[in-house]
């Protein structure tokens, strides 16, 4: 039987995922048959992911994964922008010249590795360079709440070539190694703000929104 935490890990990741679709109607029974545990973990996770604006309780009808909104979308990446530029001044202040060496493992896309998952990574190794555990947990936790949006709008930005997206990664790490806070920060904000306009873009499209 899995542990607490592992349930928790699970069924956050299968909806960061969409594997759980946004808007899914869940039952602790079922959830609890899917994972192979009791309903005890089950219930544990589903409020941990209320607190984390994933799913909505409501009393005697059970639970909803949130739909994706736009206005929902907005705020996660307005958060974003506070955090992620924080998190860089940090880094350049007090993380190592080894611990920023070793982000130039992010200036390429590894051939077998999926490029919303080399691009959670190398953001939360930015946030964890920091060296403030609090920062970097919200920060990442965000991260992988944004992924979550870029997939239900895959079918309109698939295809596009992630190398410019990958060089902006790089150009965030020479700035980064030169310990210069300022460019740092105005590089990441433009690559994070970016991203906002196509994801906004994006969601606008679909249908699974609310």
């Amino acid at each position: 039987m899995l542990l607490r935490e592992d349930v928790y890990g699970r069924i956050k990741r299968d909806i960061l995922a969409c594997d759980i679709v946004p808007g899914a109607q869940l039952r602790e029974q079922d959830l609890a048959e899917r994972y192979a545990t009791s309903r005890q973990p089950v219930r544990d996770a589903l409020l941990r992911l209320e607190q984390e604006h994933l799913i909505t309780v409501a009393p005697r009808q059970g639970y909803q994964v949130n739909p994706i909104s736009l206005r929902d979308a907005q705020d996660l990446f307005r958060f974003r922008l506070a955090i992620e530029p924080a998190c860089v001044a940090e880094a350049i202040e007090r993380a190592s010249d080894a611990t920023l060496a070793d982000l130039d493992r992010y200036r390429t896309l590894p051939a077998d590795m999926a490029f919303i998952d080399y691009n959670r990574e190398f953001h939360c190794a930015i946030a964890h360079a920091s060296g403030n555990k609090r920062m970097a947990i919200v920060a990442c936790d965000l991260i992988a709440q944004a992924d979550r949006l870029v997939r239900v709008s895959l079918d309109t930005i698939l295809g596009r070539d992630p190398a410019a997206l990958v060089a902006e990664h790089g150009a965030i790490i020479d700035h980064l190694q030169q310990r210069d806070v300022r460019a740092s920060r105005k590089l990441l904000k433009t690559h994070i703000s970016q991203a906002e306009k196509r994801i906004i873009t994006a969601l606008s499209r679909s249908a699974i929104r609310s």
